[in-house]
This record gives structure tokens, sequence and C-alpha cells, in this order.
């Protein structure tokens, strides 16, 4: 599970807030798979509107340019990201994201990876509502900063507790990495964090850093499933 702060900037969620308020909303029990459906109480931003479908592309650019995002899935392929909001008791029971999904109006499908969920309320605006992820260290429950997004395993079993006041707006994405075993892409990730902390060292030379991505890129050729 890793923590993306301030994704996008506090000004990027208002203006990402605007456009939602203005756009209709749907029962997201819609668009729901298998037993999903029925631990599914939200609403979802209507994906055929135009002005949702401009946000999400919006946010695919955005992804493709966050280093520690990159760093973290190494994604081969991201699923239009959806907007969903809870209030009034609204959850989503725990569940697990389905393995296989298919892109929209298209006929490429993606394996679910890894999960992203982009915060696009601030914690105060709502009671309730935390993203709980079963991992094997125990429950991690999960309440950023708006504008702050965390990835996390899609075969994760987790889920979102009852917003009991206030409202919570949320961007949802899955993504299917170049490399598919996950405890590897977890080694590459913490190599690759240290080589960028290394980086900014002036005692670290340019042979050693060439060395440690002679090995990270070497790592990811053998590994990457094209």
């Amino acid at each position: 599970m890793v923590l993306i702060e301030q994704l996008l900037s506090k000004e990027e969620v208002a203006l990402f807030r605007e456009h939602l308020d203005q756009v209709p909303w749907l029962d997201g029990k819609g668009t729901a798979m298998g037993m999903s459906a029925a631990v599914k109480d939200n609403a979802q931003a209507d994906a055929n509107n135009d002005t949702v479908k401009q946000l999400a592309n919006a946010l695919l650019a955005k992804y493709g340019e966050t280093p520690k995002l990159v760093s973290a899935v190494l994604p081969q392929k991201i699923f239009p990201p959806c907007f969903n909001r809870y209030t009034n008791g609204e959850t989503y029971g725990l569940h697990v994201d389905g393995a296989i999904m298919r892109i929209p109006n298209s006929s490429e499908v993606l394996r679910s990876d890894m999960s992203m969920t982009l915060f696009l309320s601030e914690p105060n605006e709502y009671e309730g509502g935390e993203l709980v992820i079963q991992t094997e260290f125990g429950e991690q429950r999960v309440k950023p900063k708006a504008g702050d997004a965390v990835t996390y395993p899609s075969s994760s079993l987790h889920k979102v507790t009852p917003v009991t006041s206030g409202v919570r707006v949320a961007a949802i994405t899955w993504m299917q990495s170049l490399v598919a075993d996950t405890h590897m892409r977890e080694i590459l990730y913490e190599l690759d964090q240290n080589i960028q902390q290394l980086i900014n060292n002036n005692t670290v030379s340019r042979e050693q850093l060439d060395s440690l991505h002679h090995v990270y890129h070497n790592l990811i050729r053998k590994h990457a499933q094209l």
C-alpha cells in the first residue's frame, strides 16, 4: 500500500469538485460486478457524460506524470477513473475487485493488479468514510487529505465505512502492471525510491548510481510482461 501525497493540488481538487457538482450521478450498484453489488451503496458520476469523460482523461494524464505512482505500479494499462460519492449512511461493504475488467467502449481488457483511490474531499468534510484495507499486517484504515491517493493490491479485501455525515467524493481506478508479481513490484518500488533519494546525495558517485540503475532496469526487463 502506497500513499501518494498531493497527486492533485488544492486548486485542482477544487476545480474537479466544481465540475462534479454539475454532472448527473447514478446508483453505484449499476457498475458493481458479482457479489460486490450486494454490498455497494453509493452514487457514481455518469461515465457517459462528456464532462465526466474529460475529467477522467485529465486524471489519466496526471497519473502518467506522477513519478511515485509510476514507480509503485509500473502501469501498463489504466482503467478510466470513475468518480464516486458517499453520503447519508452510504457505504461499500467488504469486497474484492474483479480480476479482469473490460475497458469501456473498447475490446480491451485489463488484469486488475493495483487499485487506487484518489480522495477529493477533506477528512473534516465528512464523518466515517474510511477506506479499510485488509493486509497481511492487519487492517489499514485510510482517510487522507483531499488530493492524496492510495494504491493497494486489487486482490485485497477492502471496504468503505458508512459516511454518517457530510459528503465523501473520490476517484477510483484499477491498473494492470508491467510486473504481475506483487512481491517483485514491491522490491522494484523500494529499489527505485532508494535510487531517487541517492540521486540527491552528493556523496554518491555517478558510477554507483549507474550500477543501481543497471540492476533496476534489468530486473524490470526480466519480469515485465508485454
